[in-house]
């Protein structure tokens, strides 16, 4: 349910955000010294980058970029300046625990080990495991609806808020696959992908929690309600990806939106008598101890688990109880249903 998704806001907010201020490991001089030596050498030490090797009239001295380096790399778009940062950073950061000294940011960013040219494969791998769960926990709620629970005379279901889930299942794997890509390499497309995924989930989860909770089923009353919350999200994404990529603004409609879902979904928890209401509970007190979790930003430990990867771990079990209270509230209002009907 949504509040579970109320997680993936802060996802946005705390991680991406402070990846806009500048780094003090970008004022290093050593860093920097590297950084320039490497662009001219293309060598970090005794390791040399073939795409940084250029002839006087700029063209690559070893031959086409395919002859260079393997293909799953070049679709990252790892180049000279991007591999020189890399093992700059690392080589630096080596040097510096020898001295005793903690980890330290640079480009906005903790140091992370890369896994065959992934930047962060913790996160990308716990990111893959949350849309397989999200991917189970539909088709679990699809078999649920069409072949276990009762249909009405034309085949459809007796659930009124089972097109409304099918999107939302829709966006949730949207939003975890871009989630999943940005963290494999961090550009400025994959960074838009994400941002604009993980808004138009938040927003849809704040449309999906009004609706529910307060049972609007017709649908003037959910056009009403629908209708300018699309728009704004929209207008919101188009802003983003076309005009500027603000951080400070997207994270302050994040943050509205993901408080109004909680706080809708907690104060329905409190009055409602639903047999699964302890679920929702559950979401809420989780949604905030992650949100804990992620803001507490801490340098990856061994170069691969940070806050942020904790994150994406504890996310896993939040969308299997998310699905839990879909396919028990999906009972329920059938049950309740064919009562009347009786």
């Amino acid at each position: 349910m949504a509040p579970c998704r109320l997680i993936l806001l802060i996802f946005v907010l705390s991680f991406l955000v402070s990846s806009l201020n500048a780094s003090e490991g970008d004022a290093d001089p050593i860093y920097k010294a590297c950084l320039e030596e490497c662009e001219k050498s293309g060598c970090v030490g005794e390791k040399c980058f073939q795409h940084c090797k250029f002839s006087s009239d700029g063209k690559p001295i070893d031959g086409p970029w395919y002859l260079q380096e393997p293909l799953y790399q070049k679709w990252k778009q790892w180049d000279c300046r991007t591999d020189c940062q890399y093992h700059c950073m690392i080589t630096r950061e080596e040097q510096r625990e020898k001295l005793g000294n903690k980890p330290i940011k640079y480009h906005g960013k903790w140091p992370f080990q890369r896994v065959y040219g992934i930047q962060e494969p913790v996160a990308v791998a716990f990111s893959a495991l949350s849309l397989a769960v999200q991917f189970h926990g539909w088709l679990s709620f699809f078999i649920l609806l069409n072949y276990k629970l009762p249909l009405r005379p034309d085949k459809k279901t007796y659930y009124e808020y089972t097109c409304l889930w099918h999107i939302y299942a829709i966006l949730a794997m949207n939003f975890w696959f871009w989630s999943a890509i940005f963290h494999s390499r961090d550009v400025e497309l994959t960074e838009k992908l994400d941002y604009s995924s993980a808004v138009a989930l938040v927003g849809y989860s704040l449309i999906l929690a009004i609706l529910r909770v307060f049972d609007l089923r017709d649908e003037a009353s959910r056009v009403m309600v629908a209708a300018p919350l699309v728009a704004f999200v929209t207008t919101h994404i188009l802003y983003l990806n076309f005009y500027k990529l603000d951080y400070g603004l997207n994270m302050k409609v994040c943050m509205a939106m993901g408080v109004a879902q909680l706080l809708i979904w907690g104060i329905w928890a409190g009055i409602t008598s639903h047999p699964s209401r302890w679920k929702v509970w559950l979401f809420v007190v989780w949604g905030s101890l992650v949100v804990f979790l992620e803001m507490l930003d801490f340098p990856p430990y061994k170069g691969f688990v940070d806050a942020h990867a904790l994150w994406h771990a504890v996310s896993i079990p939040l969308t299997y109880f998310c699905w839990s209270f879909v396919q028990d509230d999906a009972e329920f209002r059938t049950s309740t249903l064919l009562k009347k009907i009786k």
